[in-house]
């Protein structure tokens, strides 16, 4: 943990980003995020909300004065999409990353690119995979085929180097007093040498900043135009396979020289026609699937859903609502078929017409097209 002292007040300019983190209307923001879903029923949150408005005066007044530090974390595991470890801070802690959150979203929005979709306001997976989709049949229509490259990088949050991370967060900010606050939230990171741990609402922020680096590399210097990353999941789209081996070359060793990061085995370049397995969907120029993890992990939890529904441990609306948000991410894809075929058996559970699933524009002639390729998949 870091306990450099806070850094004197020289003037209000320099201080302008550490007051908005600190303001404590938006410390009470923050607190109200911190309360949504099952997360205020932690022992934690309870025992800070029987005595909230006295506890976030004291938190108030420790990052005003310089005596806030940065508590341990909760650590556990989790199994879903893979085993791995979550460190996730306390709520006072949380509290102060929700407030550094928004303050680092509005400073470094112009400084993004403009397919950069992961924890941005107004973006996420399903703008990433309409964006995709359009550059795929951009470069179909100009090229006659073309060529994917998809990059993903080897164990991400864990691989972050802080330093490099600071270094990099003083291109944009001056403030001494943020500064002091982001390496504190930085250096407090439970998971070794290198790395953030998941669970921080701030970790997010971070890694955007780093990965933001290989975008202004691949869209500036380069000149691809066809890129897109949601986290550290990258899709770029170039019209040959010569294009496509010498860019993920370059973007290899930008990683390793620059941000000292590998890539994992999902790193490789493949024809457009073979489709586009990324954001939670298979994308072809014609079309959009959910992919076939998504099927068989709400095959799976209806089924047991069904089972609890039966034995009178959950109710009937519990499962609807399971089953509906599924089906809104669903709705993204032209899985109308899958969707009825996955909950014919359940007459409790309704499923919209086809007009409300993938592209509405369609027409007949189009699906008919490309009717043979959902049944393929």
């Amino acid at each position: 943990m870091n306990n450099a002292i806070l850094p004197s007040r020289k003037d209000a300019e320099m201080t302008t980003l550490y007051d908005q983190i600190t303001d404590f209307k938006g410390l009470e923001k923050s607190y109200q995020q911190t309360q949504k879903g099952s997360r205020k029923f932690r022992r934690d949150a309870i025992l800070f909300s029987m005595y909230a408005e006295m506890n976030l005066v004291t938190l108030w007044q420790k990052l005003k004065t310089g005596a806030y530090r940065v508590g341990p974390y909760i650590r556990f595991k989790v199994y879903e999409p893979k085993e791995r470890w979550v460190s996730a801070p306390y709520i006072t802690d949380k509290i102060v990353q929700f407030a550094a959150h928004v303050v680092l979203q509005r400073v470094y929005k112009p400084v993004f690119i403009s397919d950069s979709y992961a924890c941005l306001e107004g973006r996420g997976t399903h703008k990433a995979v309409k964006q995709v989709q359009h550059y795929m049949r951009l470069c179909k229509w100009k090229h006659g085929t073309g060529w994917v490259v998809k990059l993903d990088v080897a164990k991400f949050f864990y691989s972050i180097d802080r330093k490099i991370l600071k270094r990099l967060l003083r291109k944009k900010i001056n403030c001494p007093k943020t500064l002091w606050l982001l390496d504190q939230i930085i250096d407090s990171s439970p998971e070794g040498e290198v790395g953030l741990p998941l669970g921080n609402v701030t970790s997010q922020d971070f890694a955007n900043i780093y990965l933001n680096e290989l975008d202004q590399f691949v869209k500036r210097y380069l000149g691809i135009k066809w890129y897109i990353r949601y986290m550290d999941d990258v899709i770029a789209i170039v019209p040959t396979k010569a294009e496509a081996q010498e860019l993920l070359k370059r973007m290899r060793e930008f990683l390793k020289k620059h941000l000292r990061l590998d890539t994992n085995k999902k790193t490789h370049t493949f024809p457009l026609e073979q489709g586009v397995n990324a954001y939670g969907f298979k994308i072809w120029t014609t079309h959009k699937l959910v992919r076939n993890q998504s099927k068989r992990a709400m095959k799976r939890r209806i089924k047991a859903m069904d089972k609890k529904l039966k034995a009178g441990i959950i109710k009937k609306k519990d499962v609807q609502q399971a089953v509906n948000s599924w089906l809104g991410h669903a709705r993204h894809s032209n899985s109308y078929n899958l969707a009825k075929k996955v909950f014919n058996k359940y007459s409790y559970i309704k499923v919209e017409g086809e007009r409300k699933f993938g592209d509405l524009q369609r027409t007949s002639k189009t699906r008919n097209a490309t009717k043979g390729n959902y049944n393929k998949t």
